[in-house]
């Protein structure tokens, strides 16, 4: 889990602002050390309280601590990308078999 990309859709209880938005792009230093996002937008420019994080740490509830950090607090929290395999055609509590290709990759480390 380590160091392999994941990307969260967040869902917070306000809007998050500009200001917000660019000190959580710079960087926010959390009690365990700094952390700053691969990558941060809106996931619909018309609903600011989505947003969309990718990061590469592996630390505890990191994406609920740095919305935490600038008063905000997560709603919902999706991970919708892990080391290249994403949920894509699964309804919500459905799962599946990984492949043997995907298991094989993962194993050698081959995703982000």
């Amino acid at each position: 889990m380590y160091n392999k990309k994941k990307i969260y859709q967040v869902t917070l209880n306000k809007e998050l602002t500009d200001e917000d938005m660019a000190t959580i792009a710079a960087g926010v230093e959390l009690e365990d050390g700094p952390i700053k996002p691969d990558e941060i937008s809106f996931v619909d420019d018309a609903d600011h309280k989505k947003v969309g994080i990718e990061i590469h740490s592996g630390r505890n509830r990191i994406v609920r601590r740095i919305f935490d950090k600038l008063g905000y607090r997560v709603m919902r929290l999706d991970r919708v990308f892990f080391a290249g395999l994403t949920k894509k055609g699964l309804k919500r509590g459905e799962w599946r078999f990984l492949t043997e290709k995907e298991v094989s990759m993962l194993r050698m480390g081959a995703f982000e």
